[in-house]
This record gives structure tokens, sequence and C-alpha cells, in this order.
């Protein structure tokens, strides 16, 4: 998919989906009730899951327009863009969809810590089970 480079809005809120990649390939997307889409935000060097954030279109375009990680806060009701005010940027690589269309896989180069917890992946913090385990 080619995203049109020519369009990237100042703001995330200003992002056209449709403009950004197409109706065809955004009509196969399929954002849940409150119009958001779960991304699973991988490391492209290491392949290292970094965290889950939700993304609503608008979050969606902003971050392939502009390649830098964008999310909708569901629990502040706002767009964050990763790094903005922490420094601990995320250049996006690509996003792919899953086969449903149901969930994105997005790759980036991270910059310092993923985690609000300054921890390189949120999911380092809470280990449930590991390879010790089997």
């Amino acid at each position: 998919m080619l995203v049109d480079q020519s369009y990237c809005p100042q703001h995330p809120e200003d992002a056209d989906l449709v403009r950004a990649i197409g109706a065809e390939a955004a009509s196969k997307l399929r954002f849940n009730d409150a119009g958001l889409i779960p991304v699973v935000v991988q490391d492209a060097e290491s392949e290292r899951v970094l965290m889950l954030a939700w993304m609503d279109a608008h979050a969606l375009a902003y971050s392939l327009c502009s390649r830098r990680g964008t999310y909708f806060s569901r629990s502040r009701n706002e767009y964050w863009i990763k790094g903005l005010t922490s420094g601990h940027v995320q250049s996006v690589v690509s996003i792919d969809a899953d086969c449903d269309g149901d969930t994105l896989l997005m790759r980036v180069v991270q910059t310092g810590a993923a985690c609000h917890t300054g921890a390189r992946s949120c999911f380092e913090v809470l280990p449930l089970l590991g390879e010790a385990d089997h």
C-alpha cells in the first residue's frame, strides 16, 4: 500500500485515513464500537514486542504519513505522539493489518524506553511464565 506522502496534516485529529491510504484499503480495517483498533508495537531490529496501544482512524493516518508512533489514549481521551514529551520517540518502519483487519502490527525504531515506567518494553515488568518454567 502506498501512502500519499504529499498529504500529512499538522495534527492527528486533522488526519484522514481514506485520504492517506485510499478507500479500498481503509475499508478492510475493522475498528471496534469505540472506533479504535489495537496496535502491537514491535522493535524493528530486535523484534521484541514493546507495547500494546490503541489507534483511531486519525491516529493511524497520522502515523502512516508522519512516520511517528501516534495513538489514542482511552483514559485521557486524547491523542499522544510517542516521545513528544519524553524524547522516547518511535520512528515507524512499517504497519501491517492482521488477516481479519482488526489488529495492527507496527514495527518501529525505538529511541529510549517504550514503557511509561521507563522500561524498554511494557512486557518486561510482570513476567507470568518464562522459559525456565517449561
